[in-house]
């Protein structure tokens, strides 16, 4: 049965939405510790969540960002914030879809069937798994691996969160403070030595693959990758 996860502190709209959307054989879980939020989704482990953004402690971007560290599964938000900001905010923050407080239920179980099926069903390309593909590099987030040339080395999270935000951003540059949030877990802050301590083992997984000069400082603003690989086969 599907998991759905509902990250709301209002108890009437969050038990609304777990009777509504149950009645379609869903199995939906609500989340009551606003504090640790993450153990309740490690816990539960669901296929999508509809998460608010005004919340205690942390608002839903902050956890968006975290569930995005763990896993790739839809994020839906749910709030009373209208604003065009809001909602690119939303969608930069790792979120898939938007709907604006007061909602129509119907509109709700639409939204997540339809993330749903592009996540795991007919129109989802690698049946969930994400990979990030750039001229014959492959980078396999969720199984910290990356590969070119028949070649494959091993990655730490850190390493794979950097190099999967460099690629993603490509060929703009990834700013030290995005880098800084990836790094930065629920129970450690990361500061700039650590980042650059883990810059330096991501080129040296490059080298490894036989790749030079694939990240580049960009003084006063961060790193950005410059595809080299692709380069030497020109």
């Amino acid at each position: 049965m599907t998991k759905i996860m509902i990250i709301e502190d209002d108890p009437k709209i969050a038990s609304h939405l777990k009777s509504y959307i149950e009645k379609y054989e869903f199995d939906v879980a609500i989340v009551e510790d606003f504090e640790h939020i993450m153990g309740s989704f490690v816990k539960h482990q669901p296929q999508l969540v509809l998460l608010d953004i005004n919340l205690p402690y942390f608002d839903g971007y902050y956890w968006c960002r975290q569930i995005r560290k763990e896993s790739i599964c839809p994020v839906i938000f749910i709030s009373a914030r209208t604003g065009e900001m809001d909602q690119v905010m939303a969608i930069e923050n790792g979120g898939d879809d938007y709907i604006t407080k007061p909602f129509h239920s119907d509109v709700v179980m639409a939204k997540i069937r339809s993330q749903l099926r592009r996540a795991y069903g007919e129109y989802a390309r690698n049946r969930g798994e994400r990979i990030l593909e750039m001229g014959g590099l492959q980078l396999f987030p969720e199984r910290f691996e990356l590969r070119f040339g028949g070649q494959t080395v091993l990655l730490t999270k850190n390493e794979s969160d950097i190099m999967a935000t460099l690629l993603e951003r490509h060929p703009r540059v990834a700013g030290r403070e995005d880098l800084l949030e990836k790094l930065w877990d629920e129970q450690t802050y990361v500061d700039e030595n650590t980042l650059n301590v883990n810059i330096t083992r991501v080129r040296k997984k490059f080298q490894e693959l036989g790749i030079e000069g694939a990240v580049e400082t960009v003084r006063g603003a961060g790193y950005r990758l410059r595809p080299t690989w692709e380069e030497s086969h020109e």
